[in-house]
């Protein structure tokens, strides 16, 4: 009856009436994220406004794939013939491998879709690369940038260039469409996170004697 008090809202709806300035801050953040991802999407198709430099961005696409680190560094192992070669060889495969694990784990818990722009025409994709989130390529950019910073002599110019290919291989992940800027930020953090976990695990003829035993 018009007398009767008003039922009160479910506490969902009120939720949904009531956004905490958490929710509201993250949906904002979530916004502007994607819409900053679309603008710098200049190389996503042919059409883009960088689209003739596509090519070239896929090029670097594929120096940041998983598949020919990995194989890259197997090969190295086996061809080499030093003892200290072969530690930081193995010890290189060891986080190649614990990066594309991690990041297919988080991307099939997450499964955050890829940018609606993007194309899938990627080199050698798996089930879980249809998701966004992190970015593998940024994770492996970072994790291989410190660990050939930190195990590898180099001249001051050439560790420059390290660290601009991990920039550039990061960068293009957003303007070929690939990812989201978030993709790419959490993908840097992780990589440089997971190094840490390499050094504490680092592999040694006195703590992995098995595996050297085979080389």
């Amino acid at each position: 009856s018009s007398g009767a008090a008003a039922a009160p809202l479910p506490e969902e709806d009120c939720m949904k009436l009531n956004p905490s300035f958490v929710g509201i801050a993250l949906s904002s953040l979530l916004a502007i994220d994607l819409w900053a991802s679309k603008r710098l999407g200049v190389c996503a198709g042919e059409g883009s406004a960088w689209g003739s430099a596509r090519p070239l961005m896929k090029v670097i696409e594929v120096s940041g794939h998983g598949i020919p680190w990995v194989l890259g560094t197997f090969y190295g192992l086996c061809q080499s013939d030093s003892s200290a070669a072969r530690e930081v060889l193995l010890n290189l495969l060891f986080a190649l491998l614990l990066d594309l694990v991690m990041v297919a784990v988080v991307k099939g818990l997450v499964k955050r879709p890829r940018p609606t722009h993007n194309k899938m025409d990627m080199f050698v994709t798996i089930s879980v690369d249809k998701y966004s989130f992190p970015s593998g390529h940024a994770t492996r950019a970072a994790l291989v940038c410190r660990f050939v910073l930190r195990h590898l002599v180099l001249a001051v110019p050439l560790r420059v260039l390290v660290v601009l290919w991990a920039l550039i291989v990061s960068i293009s992940r957003v303007m070929l469409g690939r990812h989201n800027m978030t993709d790419v930020l959490f993908g840097l953090l992780l990589g440089y996170a997971l190094y840490g976990v390499v050094e504490h695990c680092w592999l040694s003829p006195a703590t992995a004697p098995a595996l050297f035993a085979l080389w």
